[in-house]
């Protein structure tokens, strides 16, 4: 005899490819090996189901199964008391699935094992290799498993020939009313209390730096569609990560989501006895207690987290540190200087051999010590790690030893920094609302909100400067560099404003990058060697300017600043206002991925004009000048905390201090600007 069954709990997936299943074994029969979810069972109700000779196990001889075809389940753990004959001579086993292998899966003699969202959609496949057509209810009930175990095409694990499939069973006459009715349901008083109780328990955790949300209930009755119960929670809490544990009864049911590749929750439900594919699982537990149960998953949580960053990603590079030899004068400079909390200390060698802290400096100037030398009262005890070192050894190093910075070594070498800020940064996700969310993406460690503008760029710039855009980034990766493109190019381009002011910043020398760039292409360069910067100028005019990420710093208000290289991340939060943060990635590998670090696409959005930091007109004042031009050219409006620093500002008369001609320059573009009237009324509000 041949059978084709399923998973214990069977849901509509199960029964879409165990209908497709039978149009391949025509003499098999069809089996539930247990129970199956309230929706399919209401399904089964109302349906001509019967037609199909559905059996239970009770009604099936298992001495006399020769061959077993399994679909949507290849684990010996999620079949019952099929598995007492999976290991029985002769007998032969095929497999249809899409969920990952275990430590249980079975080995099958045909095995058509496929990355998709649904079984029924590799059934679909099949179908469509082998010109086999579905009726209108065989097209309908896949249709059904199709929909359910992708969320309707929504869920993260969706691929496009889940879609295919779709469309494939709509031709074939899928009934998408009929669909609609059974997976489209009004919550029960049940689920909606059940709802409330898992929504006022649910707790969040940070386990390797990801937010995992964790929520629990106890209920004496069985309340159905608890999974589609957990997808709404996960949708009202705007949640990455949910782990849901719900005793009914006599046992508990474990279901878990996830939107992070951190985060394995068919591995995580492994140690429970459990499974399914990284973004969705579920378990059935009934050998402890929800107290038991919650423990134990505090336990292995941290096993199943793989962080993907490392402290290469989170580092400040190139690094700031001081010679052993240097005094504690020259250390609080440097420290003042950009804004430290503590520096690497090295020896002649270029070892690093100490860390001085801020509070240390502090302390030693404070009793008149300005001309002891670093190395006396640095700290010799201290943790290094290596660029691929995880999160959890940053965090060790930095709670336990108590540091302020974890010194990153690649053979020896110092190359970056990792401190408490950008730990704790990565730890707490600095997510932002932004336009047009695609989920996360990791730059340096921070977790921003993904948005890539490959489409944006092709649509709204002409095709030469696109090809130059592309050129750029080649001959960056060519060098071994980053390349960005800043400024009000990016604010303009997300405005759908003209702006054909290029403007790029390299995460390496400027000048060397834009020579490389002259050599393959008909330019000549104008360079800038104090700054760092060159000009890439074309025959016909056109011009692109070109930057080092670099850092600035004022040895006093209103002077020009001293300049010294720098990440993108540093390079941008020198600039005048978050409007103008925004950066955009040409490197190949990532071409058209906006990178917001200061929550400027929010405040474009709200039409908001704020600066960095509360000394950003201190350190430059003709900012004022630009904070009104930009408010009137964009018809934004001055923050309210922007506008107070302005007066302050003011009142401090730091204007005086600045050179005639920058004054002048300030002027004639604000002179030149459309609103020009509402400007001067703007000016002299001020």
């Amino acid at each position: 005899m041949d059978i084709i069954a399923t998973h214990i709990n069977a849901d509509f997936d199960c029964l879409g490819a165990m209908i497709a299943a039978k149009r391949l074994y025509p003499d098999a029969v069809l089996v539930f090996p247990g129970g199956q979810e309230r929706g399919l069972r209401d399904f089964l109700l109302q349906s001509t189901l019967y037609a199909y000779g559905v059996k239970g196990l009770r009604d099936i001889d298992l001495d006399t199964v020769t061959r077993l075809i399994l679909v949507d389940v290849r684990s010996s753990t999620r079949i019952g008391r099929l598995a007492e004959i999976v290991g029985r001579p002769g007998l032969e086993i095929h497999i249809y699935d899409h969920h990952p292998a275990d430590e249980y899966s079975l080995q099958g003699q045909v095995e058509v094992i496929r990355n998709v969202g649904a079984t029924t959609t590799i059934m679909a496949e099949i179908f469509m290799e082998r010109g086999i057509v579905p009726t209108a209810d065989e097209a309908t009930m896949m249709m059904l498993g199709l929909y359910e175990d992708t969320g309707q095409l929504l869920f993260s694990g969706t691929t496009a020939d889940d879609f295919r499939a779709a469309a494939f069973l709509l031709e074939h006459g899928a009934n998408l009313n009929l669909v609609g009715d059974f997976l489209v349901r009004e919550m029960t008083p049940e689920q909606i209390s059940l709802l409330n109780d898992l929504l006022k328990s649910c707790q969040k955790v940070s386990v390797g730096g990801i937010e995992i949300a964790i929520a629990s209930a106890s209920l004496d009755s069985y309340v159905g569609d608890i999974s589609g119960l957990i997808h709404k929670l996960k949708d009202i809490e705007n949640l990455n990560v949910l782990i849901a544990a719900v005793r009914m009864e006599d046992r508990i049911f474990l279901i878990g989501r996830s939107r992070v590749a951190e985060v394995h929750v068919g591995e995580l439900f492994q140690e429970f006895g459990g499974g399914g594919h990284a973004f969705a699982a579920s378990a059935t537990v009934r050998d402890m207690t929800l107290v038991q149960l919650l423990g134990r998953l505090e336990k292995v949580l941290p096993l199943h987290v793989h962080s993907q960053v490392t402290a290469r990603d989170l580092m400040t590079s190139p690094v700031k540190a001081i010679a052993a030899e240097a005094t504690i004068d020259e250390a609080r400079n440097l420290i003042g200087r950009f804004d430290f909390n503590a520096l690497p200390v090295l020896n002649e060698d270029q070892q690093v051999v100490g860390i001085i802290t801020r509070r240390i400096v502090e302390k030693a100037a404070y009793h008149k010590l300005a001309k002891l030398l670093v190395r006396e009262v640095m700290n010799s005890d201290f943790e290094t790690v290596s660029p691929d070192a995880p999160p959890e050894v940053l965090q060790r190093g930095i709670v336990e030893h108590n540091q302020r910075c974890i010194p990153v070594l690649d053979a020896g070498e110092l190359v970056g920094v990792v401190t408490r800020t950008d730990l704790f940064r990565h730890m707490l996700g600095a997510r932002r609302q932004d336009w047009e969310d695609e989920g996360p993406v990791q730059y340096r460690g921070l977790q921003l909100k993904q948005k890539n503008l490959r489409r944006l760029l092709e649509t709204q710039l002409p095709t030469f400067v696109k090809g130059l855009l592309k050129q750029l980034g080649t001959v960056a990766e060519e060098q071994g560099v980053k390349i960005f493109l800043v400024g009000g190019f990016v604010r303009d381009l997300l405005l759908r404003q003209r702006n054909l002011d290029v403007d790029v910043v390299v995460e390496g020398d400027g000048i060397s990058f834009a020579r490389a760039f002259a050599a393959t292409a008909k330019c000549r360069v104008r360079e800038h060697e104090k700054f760092g910067t060159a000009v890439i100028v074309f025959p016909d005019g056109f011009k692109i300017d070109i930057a080092s990420a670099r850092l600035e710093y004022y040895a006093s208000p209103a002077a020009l600043p001293n300049v010294e290289h720098a990440s993108i991340r540093h390079d941008l939060y020198r600039r005048d206002f978050t409007i103008n943060t925004l950066t955009i990635s040409l490197s190949p590998d990532d071409y058209g991925q906006l990178l917001d670090f200061f929550g400027g696409q929010r405040d474009l959005k709200d039409k908001t004009i704020r600066v960095l930091h509360n000394l950003s007109f201190i350190e430059d004042p003709t900012r004022l000048f630009r904070a009104i031009r930009f408010e009137q050219r964009l018809g934004f409006r001055i923050g309210r905390q922007t506008e107070r620093l302005m007066r302050s500002a003011v009142r401090m008369k730091l204007v005086r201090k600045v050179g005639g001609p920058r004054i002048l320059n300030e002027l004639e573009q604000l002179l030149d600007e459309p609103q020009v009237v509402a400007a001067l009324e703007r000016l002299d509000q001020f």
